[in-house]
């Protein structure tokens, strides 16, 4: 079997758990309105609600249903994004997933190979039968990386998600396991 840790990484990037040192930049995340439609978020956090949540998760997806992952840059340790899986349930053996890529980093396909990660892990460790995503229909770089990985669109929830004026629809896409 492989190593947990070799397995969440590649030559690039390595997915990590959130750490003390990590606290600025998930602030930075979690409170920038940009991010709010994607995530489902409309009030910010502080600090202090961010520090207690990396100092006292468990950060075990048994446990939480949840797991989140910060994308660092190997050859730098630069923080480029998260990754979360979500509604992780094992009786069904399934679970959401989410990626986040900061502005600065995004088109280098740093999505693409975390992404490809995830996936491994999922289903290699995890013994998952499938991961699925929602993704608004309008997001067309997501859409494409989704595709690109093997995600099937399987479902179009109309007028599901308040766009603040207007309501977005939104596209399911889920990856079985073929390994």
């Amino acid at each position: 079997m492989e190593k947990i840790g070799k397995i969440l990484e590649n030559d690039n990037i390595i997915l990590r758990k959130p750490e003390p040192e990590d606290l600025e930049f998930l602030f930075s995340l979690e409170n920038n309105p940009d991010y709010w439609f994607i995530s489902d978020t409309r009030t910010p956090f502080s600090k202090w609600q961010i520090k207690q949540h990396i100092e006292n998760s468990v950060y075990d997806i048994f446990t939480n249903k949840e797991l989140r992952l910060i994308i660092e840059q190997k050859s730098d340790k630069k923080q480029i994004g998260i990754i979360d899986l979500f509604e992780f349930d094992p009786v069904h053996s399934r679970a959401g997933v989410g990626i986040l890529i900061n502005k600065e980093f995004q088109n280098k396909t740093y999505a693409l190979q975390t992404l490809s990660i995830i996936i491994n892990y999922s289903f290699r460790i995890l013994k998952l039968n499938q991961i699925w995503c929602n993704i608004d229909q309008e997001n067309y770089v997501s859409i494409k990386l989704f595709t690109k990985m093997g995600f099937n669109n399987c479902g179009h929830l109309k007028e599901w998600k308040n766009k603040a004026k207007t309501f977005s629809d939104v596209l399911i896409f889920q990856l079985l396991n073929t390994f």
